[in-house]
């Protein structure tokens, strides 16, 4: 079996139109494709076809009136994104995504049936399970802290670009024995990594008197 060959990667990133997964739909969707020297990146703005909340407007910059006004069709964009995900897992392509339960379960809730049919790579696991340091992790931070470029932070081109560098620097420069799991090994480690973390984060939670009802503990997507 492959292992995880950082020089082809297809980095993944949504903007949506909510936090929540099950109810999100697509505002923009980026893929940026790495193969070897060749780097390719798309985006795809959507008309969601719902209002998209000031919150959410406030954090991607992309209003109601300019998605449908400059928007492509919802479901177009829904079905070329799952299409390009496959393709670039027959090609060979690990997908890496930034907290990945998040956006493939936004494409399981939208499609009904998305299913990861190849390897995944989240830097977010990897992070919280090589470095203990102290504070917040979100993408712009973890940018910051590995020393990558982040363009325009909450932009999707430019969010998938910075997942795909933190990858690289993770997987060539500080753990390369992560290089030497194959895919399978990759993928259980990351899950077992992630499932440690949110079982730790739930209990201290729980401890301190918040709701853990619908805490998930699955990766690559809410089980």
């Amino acid at each position: 079996m492959a292992t995880f060959d950082a020089s082809r990667m297809l980095s993944f990133d949504l903007e949506t139109t909510s936090t929540d997964p099950a109810t999100a739909r697509i505002v923009t969707s980026a893929l940026v494709r790495i193969d070897g020297k060749e780097v390719t990146a798309t985006e795809e703005l959507a008309d969601p076809g719902v209002e998209i909340p000031e919150a959410a407007a406030a954090i991607h910059g992309i209003t109601t009136n300019k998605a449908r006004a400059e928007g492509r069709d919802h479901d177009e964009v829904l079905r070329e994104t799952v299409e390009a995900i496959k393709q670039g897992w027959e090609d060979g392509l690990t997908l890496v995504v930034f907290n990945a339960p998040y956006d493939l379960s936004v494409l399981r809730a939208l499609t009904g049936d998305f299913t990861v049919t190849g390897p995944v790579y989240d830097p977010l696991v990897i992070d919280r399970a090589r470095d203990r340091r102290r504070g917040k992790r979100t993408l712009s931070d973890m940018a910051q802290h590995y020393g990558v470029r982040l363009d325009n932070a909450h932009e999707a081109t430019s969010d998938a670009m910075a997942a795909a560098r933190i990858a690289w620097k993770q997987v060539r420069s500080l753990w390369p024995d992560l290089a030497e799991m194959n895919e399978g090994e990759l993928m259980e480690y990351q899950a077992v990594q992630f499932y440690r973390h949110a079982v730790s984060l739930r209990q201290f939670l729980a401890g301190k008197g918040k709701s853990v009802d619908d805490f998930n503990l699955s990766w690559p997507m809410i089980g």
